[in-house]
């Protein structure tokens, strides 16, 4: 493991890129695992980032949590709207500023990714909530599943036409398409890049695993929802570019995440309503 922990390293290093990283997710996490949470640490953490602060405001004073008078500082935007789903919408912005641009090296036009990920959060978080499960643990994880992307998409573009060939030649899947042309794929390279942002050992493995949860040792239950979220979002449309969804691992999500086939219509339902809604809240923000 060390040694590839050293070779994915060796390959994020050399990348010219690397998205942001979103440094006060993982403290916000911790304090939201926290029974009496301390709304003025959260503001303290929000607050190091005049613009979210800004758009968390916006958003609080818009039509859906608009009170008679608008809240004039974060604080009482916080307590009005409550830190899971301040939470939530903070991971969607801070994804977006990642996600929204095109990834030419996978063929993704601008916004897909992002739209694909929000989705993808979405439906995982729903399944999460039946089933008694960290719901913003789940969110998190989904929405920064493909995060891996974002750093390969600069080497493919110099190689978009032999990882086509490779996977139409070949029929193999993307992520084998993706160690042949490129020594790396995008799942491991998100895990380790997550790992080394210091987030959480599930959210990590979940991430590197999302499209094998049986090999995500303990967390086989977080990264079947963000698997089945993937696929989710995929069944409602909500794929890119070029890229059709590998469901070997699909008997053993369900069975890890203890939702039967028929479920997930209901699933997606419930996440085309909950993706409007969030596309309505977030505007320009998303």
């Amino acid at each position: 493991m060390e040694t590839l922990d050293h070779d994915l390293d060796s390959y994020i290093d050399r990348v010219t890129n690397l998205p942001p990283a979103p440094v006060i997710l993982p403290q916000l996490l911790l304090l939201l695992n926290k029974a009496d949470v301390d709304s003025s640490r959260v503001v303290e953490l929000i607050q190091c980032d005049p613009a979210l602060t800004a758009a968390v405001l916006r958003l609080c004073n818009s039509a859906f949590f608009a009170s008679a008078t608008a809240a004039s500082d974060l604080l009482e935007a916080v307590m009005r709207m409550g830190f899971t789903r301040v939470y939530e919408l903070v991971v969607a912005i801070i994804g977006a500023r990642s996600m929204r641009p095109a990834q030419k090296g996978y063929g993704i036009d601008e916004g897909e990714l992002w739209k694909h990920s929000v989705v993808t959060a979405l439906a995982a978080k729903c399944m999460a909530r039946d089933h008694g499960t960290d719901e913003s643990v789940v969110f998190t994880a989904a929405i920064l599943h493909d995060i891996g992307k974002i750093v390969l998409a600069q080497a493919l573009e110099q190689s978009y036409a032999k990882l086509m060939k490779e996977i139409q030649g070949n029929q193999a899947s993307l992520l084998e398409s993706e160690a042949a042309v490129l020594g790396v794929q995008h799942a491991e390279i998100g895990g380790r890049l997550l790992a080394r942002w210091n987030f959480p050992d599930g959210l990590v493995s979940a991430v590197w695993n999302h499209h094998t949860p049986s090999a995500a040792i303990g967390y086989e239950q977080l990264t079947s929802f963000v698997y089945l979220g993937n696929m989710v979002a995929h069944f409602m449309g909500f794929g890119y570019g070029h890229q059709a969804l590998a469901l070997r691992g699909r008997a053993e999500a369900l069975s890890f995440a203890e939702i039967k086939p028929q479920e997930l219509p209901h699933y997606m339902i419930e996440t085309f309503g909950l993706f409007n809604e969030m596309k309505a809240l977030l505007g320009a923000n998303g």
